[in-house]
């Protein structure tokens, strides 16, 4: 796990823990990073000072204290972030349920259909079905138009 130290567009100062830097940086450009004070997905790295001790001072030197943030402390913020999840989870469940409303669950068949209609093959239709990570990335690389169909972990379906 990794902390950082975030600063949104408004000058608002937070943290926020993620698995690695590879998973802030998706979520960024997902813009799933959010300010908990005013909700801007517009979000940058603070300048952040190691901590390091020295092998003179690793009994007796305590922890550096944390840079104070500006934002508001955690019990206060931890409302704001989970009314946060649940409207996005919210919206994508929404999504989920027009597209499996509207379209065509053509299953394994999924990432034919989807070349034979990029091509022309076929007419146009909205779609949906199962594409392993190869197959997506495959279309993608040819330059079809996939997304994955939002599923979360509480979807019984």
């Amino acid at each position: 796990m990794i902390r950082y130290n975030l600063r949104c567009e408004k000058g608002h100062a937070f943290e926020s823990w993620f698995q690695s830097s590879t998973a802030y940086e998706s979520q960024e450009k997902r813009r799933l990073v959010s300010c908990p004070a005013c909700g801007s997905v517009k979000v940058e790295r603070a300048i952040m000072a190691p901590q390091i001790v020295s092998k003179k001072g690793r009994e007796a030197a305590p922890p550096a204290p944390a840079a104070p943030a500006e934002v508001t402390a955690p019990s206060e913020s931890t409302p704001l972030l989970m009314a946060q999840e649940r409207e996005l989870r919210a919206k994508l469940k929404e999504l989920r349920d027009h597209i499996v409303k509207n379209a065509d669950n053509v299953g394994e068949r999924f990432p034919n259909e989807a070349r034979k209609m990029h091509y022309g093959d076929i007419e146009h239709r909205p779609i949906y079905g199962e594409a392993s990570p190869e197959e997506a990335r495959s279309l993608i690389d040819e330059g079809v138009e996939v997304s994955p169909l939002p599923v979360l972990p509480d979807d019984r379906n």
